[in-house]
C-alpha cells in the first residue's frame, strides 16, 4: 500500500521558507500572490496490513511535529 503524508505548518507559525518563495516569485515578476506556505510530502510504501492507527502513530512520533505542524494521510491506489 502506498501512503502519502502531507505535512504543513499550522496557521500562525512563521514560515521562512514560504516567505522566501513568495519574495522570489515577486522578484521574478509574478503578481497577485497573497501568501505562500511551504510544506513537505512523505511517501511510504507499506504492507497492506499496516493499520491506520499505526500510520497515524508514525506521523505523531516522527514524520510531523504536532506542536507546529498539521498532517494529512492519503492512501494511494
Amino acid at each position: 500500500m502506498k501512503v502519502r503524508v502531507h505535512v504543513s505548518l499550522k496557521t500562525g507559525v512563521l514560515d521562512p521558507q514560504g516567505r522566501a518563495i513568495h519574495h522570489a516569485l515577486e522578484g521574478l515578476g509574478f503578481a497577485g500572490i497573497g501568501d505562500v506556505r511551504a510544506g513537505r510530502l512523505i511517501e511510504l510504501d507499506l504492507a497492506d496490513d499496516v493499520p491506520d492507527a499505526a500510520i497515524d502513530d508514525m506521523c505523531r512520533k516522527l514524520l510531523a511535529n504536532p506542536v507546529m505542524e498539521n498532517y494529512r494521510i492519503e492512501k494511494v491506489g
